[in-house]
């Protein structure tokens, strides 16, 4: 995982996903690709923009850390095969929900 600025995540958004702007994470998956053979146990990386995740914290009214957690596991469930952008309105309400099960797993783990 890398937290990066708002700078360097609208050129990887740009260079990786031809969209010239910010956004808050990106995941890059190794389980596609000439290389997914290489290392089966690696997911792939997260980029978290540092500078949206504080900006979408101080509009919904949570922490930054809060922000930061979902966004972290909203990048894994990329990496594990959701999408929400190309699947439509019900993929992306799953994938809502299921983030909100995990948060709440590590909130009762006593982890966040």
């Amino acid at each position: 995982m890398a937290i990066v600025g708002d700078r360097t995540m609208r050129i990887l958004n740009r260079d990786y996903l031809q969209k010239d702007r910010p956004t808050n994470v990106i995941s890059f998956s190794m389980q596609e690709g000439e290389f997914a053979a290489l290392h089966p146990e690696l997911l792939g990386d997260i980029v978290i923009s540092a500078d949206t995740a504080a900006r979408e914290a101080a509009e919904g009214e949570i922490t930054f850390e809060e922000r930061l957690v979902f966004l972290l596991l909203h990048g894994i469930l990329h990496l594990t095969g959701y999408d929400h952008e190309r699947s439509g309105e019900q993929e992306a309400r799953r994938m809502e929900a299921k983030e909100q099960e995990m948060y709440l797993r590590l909130q009762e783990s006593g982890l966040v």
